[in-house]
């Protein structure tokens, strides 16, 4: 039996529930050839949920999926064979186009040396056309190609995959990804630990692709560049602005990349709130008017007139008058309750940086001389003023998280020396979280972490603020172990551990990493008014375009990336 052949990513009414929670409602969307989808939301939307249903990982509640067979998929964390060697991953990627191309070399030699079968010529034909389509006479060129679009040019094939960066191993999956022949693609953070270079060069090779494509990123840059429409998986709104089916899907769809859909959901959460607020006076005013009495129409139910018969009358007319009109205003009261526009819901809104107690130092808080560590940072020096903010940029392999780790004392230079006061505080936020204890509730790995850092230190008498207090998660999710949140949500915990307590001293190493687009754009609002010292190291475009602090540019040793 022929497998049916898709063109498109279609999903409807899709829903899926964990043990403990609902995750995703009524989500329906179709992703055409051609396209490229964002998928956007809040930590914890269910993503990389949707995505593993996508994949066949998990089975689906409710709703169908329809995909192109030969669909490649990329996790937000990519789990490689430790002892493999680079190149293994790459054989393996391309073992189709190297099987045609081996199928067309045995075939012509068959037919050179005469034992050719009556199907071999049509069998021959159809392999050549198959190797033109594919390009695997160019595909030596090809692998070339996508290695060194990802930075990954200067890595030595043979090296075992365990032996690799996270970063490199992550671009080592996502260069299999774009090599393999395939119909569709589906990416869950596929910039993460991509320098400029190879994020133009994946938005390239995306816009090219004549399948589907479904990117779930929180790259605010990327997906301006590359996304032909965005599917928000925060309760969706319709073009009028009200909640569709009582907050229940998941899916709306708004059309152009990340700033057309910000215009566009800004607009359909203004008009949802001015429905709503209108609606809740008709509200108001129904429901006083369903409490009325003749008195409160007619001011006095006894009629002015001495006459007995003229009093009844006027006593009969407020009675049917205000019943007419407790009956009207109920039944209007009911038609509007029966189809009321949900309240918009409140995010969930980080609440800052807490106050920072920065020493009154008289000295750089930060003093480095020719700092360089052997293959991983090329001499630097930098002088850090109390409450400087640093922005620290540079291609994958220039050494930025290496500084970070010299300056928290972590990594130790070959070259150069590092002075910090005594008095100074530090604290970090990694590039990747590491959890000793997955089953931890949320609550206490943050609480845990905030008494290692400068709180806990420090002794303080005042207790530090909580997850929620934040803003970082709800009561809700905080109670769940670490294991049952999102990548995203995990990234909060930590993020708050660090901020919960600033230190003198901040060190933030992508710290947009896994947040959700509104948590981007808020904790670099707050870090704008944080008194604080700042390094952060980042690849994201879009914080860098807006930064207005100094910068500090870094190269790879050598020159190389």
């Amino acid at each position: 039996m022929t497998e049916t052949r898709y063109h498109h990513i279609k999903l409807d009414g899709v829903g899926f529930s964990y043990p403990t929670h609902r995750v995703l409602t009524d989500v329906t969307f179709t992703v055409p050839a051609g396209r490229v989808i964002g998928l956007i939301g809040e930590n914890g939307s269910g993503k990389s949920t949707l995505i593993s249903l996508i994949s066949k990982q998990r089975h689906r509640d409710t709703g169908s999926v329809v995909r192109p067979p030969v669909t490649g998929f990329m996790e937000q964390e990519t789990s490689l064979p430790a002892t493999a060697p680079a190149h293994e991953l790459i054989d393996a990627a391309v073992a189709e186009l190297r099987g045609i191309e081996a199928e067309i070399t045995r075939l012509s030699e068959a037919m050179a040396a005469g034992t050719a079968g009556i199907d071999d010529a049509a069998a021959f034909d159809a392999a050549l056309a198959r190797a033109a389509e594919a390009g695997v006479w160019e595909l030596d060129a090809r692998i070339a190609e996508v290695l060194a679009g990802l930075g990954l040019a200067g890595v030595d094939l043979k090296t075992p995959l365990g032996d690799l960066s996270g970063g490199q191993r992550r671009r080592f999956a996502l260069a299999a990804l774009l090599l393999r022949p395939l119909d569709a693609m589906v990416l869950d953070e596929p910039t993460n630990h991509l320098d400029d270079d190879a994020v133009d060069f994946l938005i390239d090779e995306l816009r090219a692709f004549p399948g589907p494509v479904l990117v779930a990123s929180h790259d605010r840059y990327f997906l301006d560049e590359v996304a032909d429409s965005i599917v928000d998986m925060d309760p969706s709104l319709d073009p009028e602005g009200r909640a569709e089916e009582g907050l229940t899907r998941q899916d709306t769809l708004f059309g152009g990349g990340f700033s057309d859909y910000l215009k566009a959901r800004e607009k359909a959460r203004r008009l949802w709130r001015e429905r709503y607020n209108a609606q809740e006076q008709e509200r108001e005013r129904l429901e006083s008017r369903a409490r009325q009495t003749g008195e409160d129409v007619f001011h006095s139910q006894v009629a002015k007139s001495e006459v007995r018969m003229a009093a009844k009358f006027q006593a009969d007319r407020a009675a049917k008058t205000v019943g007419a009109r407790v009956r009207s205003a109920k039944s209007r009261l009911a038609d509007l309750e029966r189809d009321e526009i949900p309240a918009p819901p409140e995010r969930l809104r980080f609440r800052g940086v807490p106050d920072s107690h920065l020493a009154s130092l008289g000295e750089p808080a930060v003093t480095a001389r020719s700092v360089a560590v052997a293959g991983r940072l090329a001499p630097v020096n930098l002088k850090v003023q109390p409450g400087a903010h640093w922005l620290i940029e540079g291609p994958n392999g220039a050494g930025k998280s290496t500084l970070l780790s010299v300056i928290e004392g972590t990594v130790a230079p070959t070259a150069g020396e590092v002075r910090i006061p005594e008095e100074v505080t530090i604290a970090r936020l990694r590039q990747d979280d590491h959890w000793e204890d997955l089953d931890l509730p949320a609550a206490v790995a943050f609480e845990r972490e905030v008494a290692k850092g400068p709180w806990g230190r420090s002794k303080r008498a005042k207790t530090p603020p909580t997850l929620t207090e934040l803003g970082l998660l709800s009561e809700e999710d905080a109670a769940r172990p670490l294991r049952a949140l999102s990548f995203g949500q995990r990234r909060r915990v930590a993020l708050g551990a660090v901020l919960a307590s600033p230190p003198d001293l901040l060190l933030l190493d992508e710290p947009t990493n896994h947040l959700s687009l509104a948590l981007a754009e808020e904790l670099e609002d707050a870090l704008a008014d944080f008194e604080g010292t700042v390094l952060m190291a980042t690849h994201d475009r879009w914080v860098r375009r807006r930064w207005q602090g100094k910068v500090l540019h870094l190269e790879p040793v050598d020159g190389r990336a």
